[in-house]
């Protein structure tokens, strides 16, 4: 009798679980992020896309919240075709990735999310270093972002000197920078960051104020200061190449058109997510403190003589970065304009 009720019970858990997709091709898709963040919502548009253009030969099966997908290995993780395709973050990634972390910090001067995306497509076009770092993997978008300013948990940063002390989570490229003010940074997965500020394991984020709200670091932390921390795009959606070769040429081709299609849809929620963050910020009672612009233009100076530093850093790895940072920097002085005939990224 106990078989009999184990039974029916788990026939009765999977009716009312969510229907297997069917399609000719069903394809995985991982993220670390929940469904409701705005990066997951690009990613659902994105889907919806394909899953139309495709006339329904395509269908996506996704797993969000890090249930198949880590932070710091989801490079790995795709080219291993643990999941199809996925978000990742070389960024964040534990090795095998110095140019593509490094050169997010060649922007200074950058203005715009689009031309994030344009100079790092021009970069990626010109320079091998970053197709050898993402060999096994095909990118499918690159990813821009708003400009991070820094959340604090009790001191409020009005000045530069106010950084002194703390210990802040910051990407890679401002490290340099906060540790020349100061501060303690540490780089970690933008994941572990609500759990780090409720314990007091760090007093502040570098982040954009898109996160007062979709990461509720309202709820932990209550100074937001509008400074501008320049960042640029890296490759940041991605599909493992055993998976694409899998696919017939013409779905590999529907898949690279769409590249587009995935940017403009992250570029509209990152954007969106920025004001709602602020907006949100001011009825629950976070200060949003300007800074001034004296102070602004000395942290601009610091950045770009730190990322200079880090471009000559990459020789440690048989890297040469500066050609790299000189082509962000003259691409940033004459606009950005998208290069002609970019590759999209399939590496072997």
């Amino acid at each position: 009798m106990r078989q009999i009720l184990t039974l029916l019970l788990c026939l009765a858990i999977a009716a009312c679980g969510k229907p297997a997709p069917v399609a000719e091709h069903v394809i995985s898709y991982a993220s670390p992020y929940p469904p409701g963040h705005p990066f997951s919502k690009a990613d659902i548009e994105w889907m919806k896309h394909v899953e139309t253009a495709s006339g329904g030969r395509i269908a996506f099966k996704t797993y969000w919240s890090g249930a198949l997908l880590s932070s710091d290995m989801s490079m790995t993780e795709i080219r291993h075709d643990l999941a199809n395709i996925g978000l990742i973050t070389p960024i964040y990634s534990r090795g095998g990735a110095h140019m593509l972390r490094a050169q997010s910090g060649f922007y200074g001067g950058i203005q715009t999310i689009e031309d994030q995306v344009a100079v790092y497509d021009c970069l990626n076009a010109k320079f091998p270093e970053f197709g050898r770092e993402l060999e096994g993997l095909v990118v499918l978008a690159a990813q821009g972002g708003n400009f991070p300013g820094v959340m604090t948990r009790h001191k409020p940063i009005r000045t530069l000197a106010d950084f002194k002390g703390l210990r802040l989570r910051a990407q890679s490229d401002a490290i340099d920078v906060l540790r020349a003010l100061g501060a303690d940074p540490v780089n970690m997965p933008m994941g572990e960051v609500y759990s780090a500020l409720a314990k007091g394991v760090i007093d502040g984020v570098v982040a954009p104020a898109d996160t007062i709200k979709s990461l509720h670091f309202s709820e932990v932390a209550h100074h937001f200061t509008a400074l501008r921390f320049s960042r640029g795009a890296y490759p940041a959606r991605a599909m493992s190449k055993r998976a694409f070769d899998r696919l017939p040429a013409d779905l590999q081709a529907l898949l690279l058109a769409s590249k587009p299609v995935w940017e403009k849809a992250l570029n509209g929620q990152i954007s969106r997510a920025d004001k709602a963050g602020l907006e949100f910020a001011t009825t629950h009672k976070v200060e949003i403190i300007p800074f001034p612009q004296a102070e602004q233009a000395k942290l601009d100076t610091l950045y770009n003589r730190f990322a200079i530093d880090q471009a000559k850093r990459l020789s440690v790895f048989g890297i040469d970065g500066m050609p790299v940072f000189e082509e962000a920097q003259r691409l940033i002085a004459a606009g950005s304009k998208p290069c002609p005939a970019i590759s999209v990224g399939v590496t072997k």
